[in-house]
Parts: structure tokens; C-alpha cells; sequence
């Protein structure tokens, strides 16, 4: 069977927010993409044969003490042959000038923001492509004299090298980033580069990825039973359902329910891959064990804390259980980014999450790793779960932090509230998916319990009770995100619900920030 991953494109990373981003978009294409380090082992980004690179933007002046540079192995490969296509995007464009003897400065006029580029000449990069371009800036340095061999193929306002080419080595570059949305037919600059130059497949999908998946799970863990961690999330919920499709018997999940899921979640997860699925399934309900660590509590990270080391304990007691008859493999629903966030991925990026999914089992679990789907985006792995047969539900929960609701019901963590809580936030998503605005229309939306109370009248009695905040937010990366504008019809009718359904509440917020300057979760 040809591995999906060969043939693909290799993206170095020299510390852009858009580096996933730019992996994303050329998958989005049915290429496979994968980011390394910008001073990764040659052998390591070779190993599933690229057909091209493509080096991402970053924070850095070349010029800097200690700024990344182009790695010597690409330097010598593009030098002496013209067969790895390179496209530099933004600093990655710089970082190429400067390596192959061109001149980069800093501009006067610094360009942050949208842009219009127009080209001239007809090249494979742009071709096909309008005269001008509203594309999106992001620098302050500039490309002064492009490196020998090199053409101008666009300029801008502030960019007398907007992009510029070396067509005989199949060497490009670009002063803006057509990876982000703000760059409209950035998807068809990309298609240029993937398909005319570097010569790519469409052959990254779903099917072609459980195939690949399935055989690559038989060969690592041959006649070995595994543990997963199954949450009910998308990402653990997709693994496991892979793993079953290989090894069937063999694996074994451990369902925790914490008592912090949202409304019928716990009886869905044993409904869906026990019932339906035919999983061997472990269901802890550990509701009160959580409910005492959290009594008193309302401190953000305490109650992070405690349900994290809780969750660890209660988990670990049973899959010593299961080591003690021989398991030596845990599968953990480890998607890309959680790869690339959970340490930094070069000495030129920033470590944003410090841990993910099942870390920080006791030394005594010393289990080797199964991560299926440790080379997929989020909305990949949505894909992977239909092609495998999961129920919508499942595949398109609504994203959920690890700590579950205690993170959503601000102010002390009581089941009374906690229940308050969920029968808030199902009316609010269930009217959501009825006028269809749950998946087309919104990323995430939910409910927060506010630790307030506030006056108001049922009928003849004055009411003093708890406030219900809804957020429903719109974003492609997460990374930023603008609330939702929401019918007002529909907003009136969940409050009005909520007010009459849902005891202990007499006020209901919507709740309008963006991202930044709020985060999409309150707590």
C-alpha cells in the first residue's frame, strides 16, 4: 500500500502563529503536509519524501543574533539542484533572500494588514490568478534585491518584491501570508505551488488515512491488548473507533465520567461504543470523588488542578488493573496540534500548552504510546469519524475543556448548580441545531453559571436568583474568534426558556467579546 504522506510537502517552521495553519490549508487540498522545526534532522523531514518545502513566516529579523536561518541541508540541495521546489512565505521569503545572497532591509513603511499586490509577467506561482491581488501584510523588513537567478513577480505599495521567483529552480516567494483567510485566492496561490510546480497527488482523505491508520496500529502492536482513554470528546472518540475497526477485541476504554459532562453525555458513551460499537468498555462513574474535591473550591486553576490529578488517579487505578494482566500499550486521541502546542516546536516558537490528553500517569504505567491520529487537524478528524461510521453526535460535539463544566459554572461546584447548568446549556445548543446554526453557523457555543444573583419578578413574587451567561462564537483557527450574531428571535426564545425551564434562574446575558482581547472560555 503507497503511504498517503509521500509525496507530500514538508513545512518548516521559523516560529509563525500561522505555521499550522499553512499544513492545514495544503491538507484542506488532499496533500499531506507535515511541520518540523526549522532546524529538524534532514532524515526526519525526508522520511515520507516531500516534494517540496515551504519555509513559514516568523517574529525574526535575519539580520538578529540568533534568528533562524535556512537549514545548510536546503541551502546545498536548492543550490546544486533544481528538483525541491521552496515557496518563503513572509520571513521564510526573507530567510531565503538572505541565504542565497540577496538583500533584505527594513522597510520605511512597515505593512500590516490588508494589502493589494499587483503582478506582472506570467509565472506558475500566480498563474491564473487576477492582475491585482488583495492579499494580507505582516512584516517590517522587505526584500531590497532579490538574490541572483531571481525575478520580481509582484509588487505592492510598501513591497518592490511582493513575490519574486527563480522559475528555472522552482524557488519562490511571498511578502504576504496565503494561508489566512484575509488573502482571498491565497487557497489558489497554494493550489499553484502543491500542483503545477511541485507536481503533488490529491491523494491525502479520509479513506486513505484509516487504511494506512489500521495497518500501521496492527504492525506496532501485533496480538498486544491496548488501553484508551475514551472522554466521549471527538478526538478520543475517533481513536478508539479506529482502533476497533484494527484490533477489535484487543482494546479495551476506560470511560471516566467526572460528573462535569453536559447533559446525557455519560449515557451516550456507553450507548454509542459499548451498545453500538461493541467496545469492551470500563465505565467509572466517579461523580462523588470529584464533587468532594471541588467542595469549596472556586479558584480557576485549583479546580483545574484538582480535577486534573483526580482524573489522572482514578484513571490509573484502573489501567493497573489492566497492566497487571499484561497491557503494555495506552492509546491517547492526540491530534496534531496538540503535538505541535504541547512543546515548542523550535528554538524560534513558543510553547502554548504544557500538557494534553492522558500525561502524567504514575511511573509505574510505563505504557508505550499509541496516537492514531497524532498527524490530523480537528476538522480532519470529524471526517475520519464519519468515515468510520460515528453518529453525528458524537463526531460534531461541540468542543469541551478538559476540566468539563466546572470551568463553565463560575463560583463553588455543587451538583445542584452543575445541573442548573446543563439543562441551561442544552436548551440553548438544542435551539442552536434546530435553526440549524449549531455546525454552519457558530464554532462553539454554550452556557456559563454565573456566581451572581440578581433581582427579579415570576408573577406576583420578587425572585432573587442566579444569572446565565450564553456565549456563540465564529472562528476558522480558534487562535482568534468574534461572537456570533445571533437572531434576535432566536436569543428571545432561549431566555425565555431558560427563565421558565430551568430553576434557580431569573436573568439571562449574551455575552459579545471577542477573542482577544476575552478567550472564548470564562474561566
Amino acid at each position: 500500500m503507497t503511504d498517503p504522506r509521500h509525496g507530500g510537502i514538508a513545512v518548516l517552521d521559523f516560529g509563525s502563529q500561522y505555521t499550522q495553519l499553512i499544513a492545514r490549508r495544503v491538507r484542506e487540498q488532499n496533500v499531506y503536509a507535515e511541520v518540523f522545526p526549522f532546524d529538524a534532522a534532514p532524515e526526519k523531514i525526508n522520511a515520507h519524501q516531500p516534494r517540496g518545502v515551504i519555509l513559514s513566516g516568523g517574529p525574526s529579523s535575519v539580520y538578529e543574533e540568533g534568528a533562524p536561518q535556512l537549514p545548510r541541508w536546503l541551502f546545498s540541495r536548492i543550490t546544486q539542484q533544481a528538483d525541491f521546489p521552496t515557496l518563503g512565505i513572509c520571513y521564510g521569503m526573507q530567510a531565503l533572500t538572505h541565504a542565497l545572497g540577496g538583500v533584505v532591509a527594513s522597510s520605511a513603511a512597515r505593512e500590516y494588514g490588508p494589502a493589494q499586490i499587483a503582478q506582472h509577467g506570467d509565472n506558475p506561482l500566480l498563474r491564473n490568478l487576477p492582475h491585482e491581488l488583495q492579499v494580507w501584510m505582516s512584516h517590517g523588513d522587505r526584500i531590497e534585491q532579490p538574490p541572483a537567478g531571481f525575478v520580481g513577480l509582484a509588487v505592492s505599495d510598501h513591497s518592490p518584491y511582493a513575490a519574486m521567483g527563480d522559475i528555472h529552480r522552482q524557488l519562490y516567494g511571498v511578502q504576504f501570508h496565503p494561508e489566512v483567510a484575509h488573502t482571498p485566492l491565497g487557497a489558489d496561490i497554494l493550489h499553484n505551488f502543491l500542483f503545477t510546480i511541485c507536481g503533488c497527488e490529491a491523494n491525502w482523505s479520509p479513506s486513505t488515512f484509516i487504511d494506512d491508520a489500521v495497518q500501521a496500529i496492527r504492525q506496532k502492536v501485533g496480538t498486544e491488548r491496548v488501553i484508551l482513554g475514551l472522554s466521549g470528546g471527538v478526538d478520543s472518540a475517533v481513536a478508539g473507533a479506529l482502533l476497533q475497526q484494527a484490533i477489535g477485541s484487543q482494546l479495551t476504554a476506560i470511560f471516566v465520567n467526572t460528573g462535569l459532562l453536559r447533559k446525557h453525555e455519560p449515557e451516550d458513551v456507553v450507548r454509542v461504543f459499548r451498545d453500538q460499537q461493541g467496545m469492551n468498555l470500563v465505565a467509572v462513574d466517579a461523580t462523588e470523588d470529584f464533587l468532594d474535591q471541588l467542595r469549596g473550591i472556586t479558584e480557576p486553576e485549583a479546580k483545574r488542578k484538582r480535577i486534573g490529578k483526580l482524573f489522572i488517579d482514578t484513571f490509573a487505578d484502573q489501567a493497573r488493573q489492566l497492566a497487571a494482566e499484561g497491557v503494555h500499550f495506552l492509546a491517547q486521541g492526540t491530534i496534531y496540534p496538540d503535538v505541535i502546542e504541547s512543546a515548542a516546536s523550535s528554538k524560534s516558537s513558543k510553547t502554548i500548552k504544557s500538557h494534553h490528553n492522558v500525561g502524567g500517569l504514575p511511573p509505574d504505567l510505563a505504557f508505550q504510546l499509541v496516537e492514531p491520529l497524532r498527524d490530523l487537524f480537528k476538522d480532519e478528524v470529524r471526517k475520519v469519524g464519519t468515515a468510520l461510521g460515528l453518529p453525528d453526535a458524537i463526531v460534531w460535539r461541540q468542543p469541551f475543556p478538559g476540566p468539563g463544566l466546572a470551568v463553565r459554572c463560575l463560583g463553588e461546584i455543587t451538583w445542584e448548580r452543575l445541573e442548573t447548568l446543563r439543562a441551561a446549556d442544552a436548551i440553548f445548543t438544542g435551539e442552536l441545531e434546530a435553526a440549524g446554526l449549531l455546525r454552519l453557523g457558530t464554532a462553539q457555543s454554550f452556557a456559563v453559571l454565573l456566581p451572581v444573583k440578581s433581582v427579579g419578578v415570576m408573577g406576583d413574587n420578587r425572585t432573587y436568583e442566579e444569572v446565565i451567561a450564553l456565549r456563540s462564537v465564529t472562528t476558522d483557527d480558534f487562535m482568534t474568534a468574534d461572537w456570533a450574531r445571533l437572531p434576535y428571535d432566536l436569543l428571545a426564545r432561549v431566555s425565555n426558556r431558560i427563565v421558565n425551564e430551568v430553576r434557580g434562574v431569573n436573568r439571562v446575558t449574551y455575552d459579545i467579546t471577542s477573542k482577544p482581547p476575552g478567550t472564548i472560555e470564562w474561566e
